[in-house]
């Protein structure tokens, strides 16, 4: 589109960022209305996400692990460099299936923490790699395209934004693992119901989601530095 000598331009590859947008909002969304549903309800043995992470993480030997509370919805995680589990508002002290559940998952990190699961530390090593790439790729292909005459400069920019695209690649099978260990734990301690336990598997069913859509996010970012500094080459 051309109007008073300027060149309006689209750049098409836009679309992937827009469909990568719609895959996280549409996977938040699920997991905030699946959990919200199960939060309802109470598990029969009537114990909160805390009580049944001290049960799992003793059952397996891990009465080191501490189980902590931390402000926020859903900032469930387990800190693997202090031996800290910590649960959200939503989680610590509901007695819900899902509270139990998100618990049980956290459980699951810890124990293949313990077991020296392989992915697992290949994610934990990755973290410096993959903040710094997070954060410095895309500024380097937008400096290196605005230079015109630096397209290497552009390309170092998508080398290094490919590092966190690896760590979302790689948290999948990390997370998938713990979920499947929470459901065993889950049924195996008689912490839940067999009907209990697959209103918490389609909990973390949802949760998982949105670590498939961050990794395919990611993925159509990295494709849309790739053609753009591949056009940029061609036009050179």
């Amino acid at each position: 589109m051309l109007g008073y000598g300027y060149h309006y331009y689209i750049d098409p590859t836009y679309i992937l960022v827009i469909i990568g947008a719609i895959l996280s909002i549409w996977a938040s969304m699920r997991v905030n209305s699946t959990y919200q549903k199960y939060s309802r309800v109470r598990s029969m043995t009537g114990m909160t996400g805390a009580e049944a992470a001290r049960r799992i993480l003793d059952y397996n030997g891990l009465t080191n692990v501490r189980v902590e509370h931390v402000r926020g919805n859903l900032t469930d995680h387990y800190d693997p460099s202090s031996k800290v589990l910590r649960l959200s508002d939503a989680t610590y002290a509901s007695g819900s299936v899902a509270a139990i559940g998100v618990a049980a998952h956290e459980c699951g990190h810890a124990v293949q923490d313990k077991e020296g699961y392989m992915p697992l530390k290949i994610r934990s090593a990755l973290v410096p790699v993959a903040n710094f790439g997070s954060r410095i790729g895309i500024p380097l292909v937008i400096l290196g395209l605005l230079l015109g005459l630096n397209s290497t400069l552009a390309m170092i920019g998508v080398w290094v934004f490919s590092l966190s695209v690896l760590f979302q690649i790689v948290t999948l099978p990390v997370e998938y693992n713990a979920s499947g260990r929470a459901l065993r734990m889950l049924e195996s301690y008689h912490i839940l119901s067999a009907e209990e336990n697959g209103y918490c598997r389609k909990v973390l069913s949802a949760a998982a989601l949105t670590y498939v859509a961050a990794a395919a996010s990611s993925v159509l970012q990295l494709l849309r530095l790739w053609l753009l500094t591949g056009g940029r080459r061609r036009d050179d």
